[in-house]
């Protein structure tokens, strides 16, 4: 049982993976945390969609809180999902950035003030080698907007190292609102996603977002 002066152990689903490796570097320089595969008091997820029903299975038996910040998931992962919360914590996180949590809030706050008589449209930029489009942030700020009556359209680039580029535009009569995020390095999400994994412990099974992280800090 850990106590409250040990640090936090991490367990990484993928931990030779681009987002594993940075939350690896990410924890190294944080004495709050420590990697260790066999022993976890969170488990960290940013693999593949085919992987996602292991990692959850392990979560479960294992009976610790999960991180998922696996996209590009369906319906049917949508179901795992509120499953293993019934039993674990589970934060699902499009975007483990602080910043774009934060961007999100501020998002439905432009859209109920705006109303729907204002178009919405969402875009994006990554870099070459991600998949999914529109990204999993897009479709998260894009929910944001949708809750107070728009309809949302999307415009998704890839190409270079990007590493990810979000703009929220709100076009109106004669004006324009735009709402703006850049990621310099994939470094804002691995110290995003230990902050989320420091919010998980001592949770109680539930289905947990960013925005819950960035409401408790």
């Amino acid at each position: 049982m850990r106590t409250a002066d040990q640090p936090i152990r991490i367990s990484l689903f993928a931990p030779s993976g681009r987002m594993g490796q940075a939350i690896a570097s990410a924890a190294s320089d944080d004495p709050g945390f420590v990697i260790d595969q066999d022993h976890a008091d969170v488990l960290i997820d940013f693999s593949a969609p085919a992987a996602l029903e292991a990692s959850l299975d392990r979560a479960v038996s294992a009976g610790i809180p999960v991180l998922i910040g696996t996209t590009g998931l369906d319906s049917t992962a949508d179901d795992r999902i509120a499953q293993a919360a019934k039993q674990v914590a589970v934060l699902r996180a499009a975007n483990t950035s602080l910043g774009v949590a934060l961007l999100a809030e501020l998002v439905e706050r432009a859209a109920k003030a705006l109303g729907p008589d204002w178009d919405a449209q969402i875009f994006e930029i990554h870099h070459r080698n991600k998949v999914d489009a529109p990204s999993g942030t897009a479709l998260m700020l894009g929910k944001a907007a949708e809750g107070a009556g728009h309809s949302v359209g999307y415009a998704s680039l890839r190409g270079g190292t990007v590493a990810g580029d979000h703009d929220v535009l709100f076009l109106g009569p004669e004006e324009r609102v735009i709402l703006s995020h850049r990621a310099e390095s994939r470094m804002i999400f691995a110290r995003g996603a230990l902050a989320g994994a420091r919010f998980l412990v001592g949770k109680p099974a539930g289905l947990y977002s960013m925005r819950d992280v960035v409401g408790s800090l």
